[in-house]
Formats: structure tokens, C-alpha cells, sequence
């Protein structure tokens, strides 16, 4: 799978938040995209990821060299990102089951499987109301990570994780993306440390 941005642009009213942006993201690669707070970064992950569209510019999905018609896009990219809201009335379980029908596990998991690898084992049947920050987070992970798409997007995937949960996230990465077209959106390399490509965001502003 390829996403490709063409001369790609998003603005706000008057400010442009970047611009003229080509860039080419590839399975089998993880990216980093980084800056400082504020400086745009989730933007352009939100614009790559299609949940906004440029304002100037195209961004196209490409799988055997075809492209995919923007309505199906959704279907080729998870995305977790703390500010994402979880379902707090359901429980770990039906979050999942509900999930499914939007977009498959990986092949060969079980709901009961993908809870054991982010270790809410014994919270599955608690509403997500009453999991700390940290336990949410968990939860955005694992709907991103083991959802059965060639890419994955990950916004501050750390926040809220403590040194365990850091952990999880990085052994998580490295078992079940290598294939995958990564892009991690952070400031801070714990987050982005695998990462074989960086774009700095500031190359595409004041453009």
C-alpha cells in the first residue's frame, strides 16, 4: 500500500498549517513525523489518515498501484490518538465486538486474544468509565494495532502510558507492524524511536 500527498496544503481560515507538501508513505516503513506542540503535526497526520481534507492538493490511497476511491479509504488505515474518544458505557468486550463491525481483527485473533496482548485482562468486563488514562490509551492501541489494515496511524501513542505501558507499545510495534505502513506523529523519540524515516513538519511551513 502507498498514500501519496500531491502538492498537499491545509489551512484555517487565513493561516496555512502546511503546504506544498509531496510526499510518498510505503508499507514495510515506519515514519515519524515530528515538531514541536502546536506546530501542525497532528494536522498533517489527520490530512494522510483522510480525516481531513487538504485544502489545496490531493492526498490519494494506492494499493497495487491502484488508486482507492475516497469513500473506501477508512478501510486501509486504523488510527489511535489520545484525544479519540472510546465508548465509556460499554465494556472493554463490547467496544471490540462493536468495533468489529466496522473493521475486522487480524486474522487468526479472538476479542479474547487481543485484550490478553494489552493486559486488560482483568478488566474486560468493566465499563471503560472506570479505566484510568492509562488503561484507555491501551485500549486506543490495541483498536489501531490489531485491526486488520496495512496502515497505521498513531498519534502521541504514548500518552497517558506508563514505563510498563511504553513497553507494551513498543513489543506491540515490533510483533505486529513490521509489515505494516507506520506513522508515528510525536515530539519526543521514545514515541518514534523505531522510525526509519523522519519528516520534520517545519519544512512545510511558510511555504
Amino acid at each position: 500500500m502507498k498514500i501519496r500527498l500531491s502538492n498537499a496544503g491545509k489551512r484555517f481560515n487565513r493561516e496555512w498549517i502546511f503546504r506544498a507538501a509531496d510526499l510518498e508513505f510505503v508499507s514495510g516503513v515506519s515514519y515519524a513525523v515530528t515538531g514541536p506542540n502546536g506546530s501542525g503535526k497532528s494536522t498533517l497526520l489527520q490530512t494522510i489518515g483522510g480525516m481531513l481534507l487538504p485544502s489545496e492538493g490531493k492526498v490519494d490511497f494506492l494499493v497495487n498501484d491502484a488508486v482507492v476511491p475516497t469513500e473506501h479509504d477508512y478501510q486501509f488505515i486504523s488510527f489511535c490518538a489520545p484525544y479519540l474518544e472510546v465508548i465509556e458505557e460499554m465494556t472493554l468486550v463490547e467496544l471490540l465486538e462493536f468495533h468489529q463491525h466496522f473493521k475486522p481483527l487480524i486474522k487468526g485473533f479472538s476479542i479474547k486474544q487481543v485484550i490478553a496482548e494489552i493486559d486488560l485482562e482483568g478488566a474486560a468486563h468493566k465499563q471503560i468509565r472506570n479505566y484510568s488514562s492509562g488503561m484507555k490509551q491501551r485500549v486506543r492501541l490495541g483498536q489501531a494495532i490489531f485491526s486488520d489494515t496495512p496502515a497505521v496511524l498513531l498519534d502521541e501513542p504514548c500518552s497517558n502510558l506508563d514505563q510498563k505501558g511504553i513497553e507494551l507499545y513498543h513489543r506491540l510495534i515490533a510483533t505486529y507492524c513490521p509489515d505494516r505502513l507506520v506513522i508515528v506523529c510525536s515530539n519526543d523519540e521514545v514515541e518514534y524511536r523505531f522510525c526509519t524515516e523522519r519528516i520534520e513538519i517545519s519544512r512545510y511551513k511558510n511555504i
